[in-house]
């Protein structure tokens, strides 16, 4: 015995294919979408980053000039405490000379001593709230930074 062939009509199959396209599309229509939203905020955390990191660099930077800025008064402080302890030393020299007083020459030494250590803790408290400043500044700059990113937290909850 033969078996008999059997036909689907084309109306059927017509109707079948459609059905089965749509089930297809509606199973794929929530995974899309939360693939088009993980997207965004992909995108959202990358503009974040991108600006967090142009305003470490921007910090980075400030910082760096603070250092140079630093270092360059360093150096002209050391030159002119330098410059003033000579000068005051030769005036010294030039006054006990022209005197001739052994004694005013220990006191004037002590005189320059005292002023140049006055000078030194003044300079040492100068460049102490400098480089306090420069930390201030990264401190707030930092905490902008986080603000920032808190708040943008707090927006992309929110929507």
């Amino acid at each position: 015995m033969t078996a008999a062939k059997l036909e689907i009509p084309e109306a059927i199959v017509t109707a079948l294919g459609d059905w089965v396209q749509r089930t297809a599309e509606e199973a794929c229509a929530g995974p899309r979408a939360s693939l088009a939203r993980t997207e965004g905020e992909l995108d959202a955390a990358r503009a974040e980053l991108a600006d967090t990191s142009a305003a470490r660099d921007s910090a980075q930077a400030r910082v760096t000039e603070r250092d140079e800025e630093i270092e360059q008064l360093m150096a002209e402080l050391r030159n002119a405490r330098s410059i003033a302890t000579d000068a005051l030393v030769g005036k010294a020299k030039d006054q006990l000379a022209i005197e001739g007083k052994d004694a005013q020459l220990a006191d004037l030494r002590a005189q320059i001593e005292r002023n140049v250590a006055a000078q030194a803790a003044l300079s040492d408290a100068r460049l102490a709230a400098e480089m306090e400043l420069v930390g201030a500044v990264t401190a707030r700059d930092n905490y902008a930074a986080e603000i920032k990113e808190l708040r943008a937290r707090l927006a992309a909850r929110q929507s």
